[in-house]
């Protein structure tokens, strides 16, 4: 991320961060140093609001990185997209086959980009608790492998994600059968 005098702002208690994209900049919270992606531009469901590539390859995941397949992870390219939080309601996905971030909600200006980390990550490096304010938040988020189908449906799964679950109900299947 570039940062200079001019894309260094400060308004109403938020420093500001400019972005190699004009749609979005990253708004940090001095005193806790919280970052997160917002929009500069309204997006329609469906709205492409970029493209993402790898900036490296990781065979586990960290903290940072994205699963974009049952044994890869990767850092985003473009570097900004790593803000892009956590929601239980998102207004964004992310598309590990098409690999761009898409809209599903509307999206207005100062809002706020987020996406369902189980939709990508089977089982997260880093657990949390989540705070998304959601009516349906699930408290808690370390991965799809910890959430039941029936929670799942609701969202949209990424391609690893959805192989994966049916992997489990598979096995499930077979243990529940007598000997």
């Amino acid at each position: 991320m570039k940062e200079s005098a001019a894309t260094h702002l400060k308004t109403s208690r938020i420093i500001k961060h400019t972005t190699d994209n004009n749609d979005f900049e990253i708004w940090e919270q001095p005193g806790t140093g919280h970052k997160a992606l917002h929009s500069l531009s309204r997006f329609a469901p469906g709205d492409r609001l970029d493209n993402f590539g790898a900036r490296l390859k990781l065979q586990q995941p960290s903290y940072l990185s994205v699963q974009i397949s049952a044994d890869d992870h990767i850092l985003l390219k473009p570097e900004y997209l790593q803000y892009m939080n956590h929601s239980c309601q998102p207004n964004a996905l992310l598309d590990t086959r098409e690999m761009e971030v898409r809209a599903i909600t509307a999206i207005r200006p100062g809002d706020e980009i987020t996406f369902f980390y189980p939709s990508t990550e089977w089982s997260m490096a880093q657990a949390f608790s989540c705070h998304c304010r959601s009516r349906h938040c699930l408290k808690y988020i370390q991965g799809a492998a910890y959430l039941s189908a029936d929670i799942l449906e609701y969202y949209y799964l990424a391609d690893h994600i959805e192989e994966m679950l049916r992997e489990r109900s598979l096995g499930d299947l077979f243990e529940e059968e007598p000997a």
